[in-house]
């Protein structure tokens, strides 16, 4: 396993469509193993393809911060299937470092994906694992958490990373 570089907002990848998988194969096993790996390396409970680089659309999550093998998934060709309630709480993302705000999201989500073997699950999760499902899927359909934000908490965001971009603290 090895680590694989974050990228960071707004590089192109993050801001378009992640293409389906569909080949499942010992390539695809390892870039899970290597983005589980990223993922706890870097203290996040979700990454997404795209934020590595890899226009596809699968993510890694563990919102357990590894404490609990049951909760810890990786998502391929994720799709909501239903929604409801809801839930403001502070998001951050490893593409945004150091960028953090309310967020709306729905309480519980159910999404439909496939596993590392192309076989169909549904997962029904809540609360913070909610949150996390409709982030990550939210980056392999090229969505970002600033477009989740009010218009002034986005504007203060950008001005945030244009600050940091011209620091060097913003690669």
């Amino acid at each position: 396993m090895s680590l694989l570089k974050i990228v960071h907002y707004p590089e192109p990848v993050l801001l378009k469509v992640g293409r389906p998988v569909e080949v499942f194969d010992e390539k695809l096993e390892k870039l899970i193993a290597d983005m589980f790996e990223t993922m706890y390396s870097a203290h996040g409970v979700g990454l997404a393809a795209p934020q590595v680089g890899e226009s596809q659309r699968l993510f890694v999550m563990d919102c357990s911060g590894g404490e609990d093998e049951s909760r810890r998934f990786a998502l391929i060709n994720p799709e909501i299937v239903t929604q409801e309630g809801e839930q403001v709480g502070d998001e951050g993302c490893l593409s945004f470092p150091g960028i953090y705000t309310k967020v709306k999201r729905e309480v519980r989500t159910v999404v439909r994906f496939q596993n590392v073997k192309g076989e169909f699950n549904e997962l029904d999760v809540t609360d913070l694992e909610a949150r996390c499902v409709l982030h990550e899927t939210d980056h392999c359909d090229g969505i970002v958490f600033l477009d989740r934000m009010t218009a002034l908490k986005r504007e203060f965001a950008k001005r945030k990373i244009k600050r940091l971009q011209k620091t060097g603290k913003w690669d």
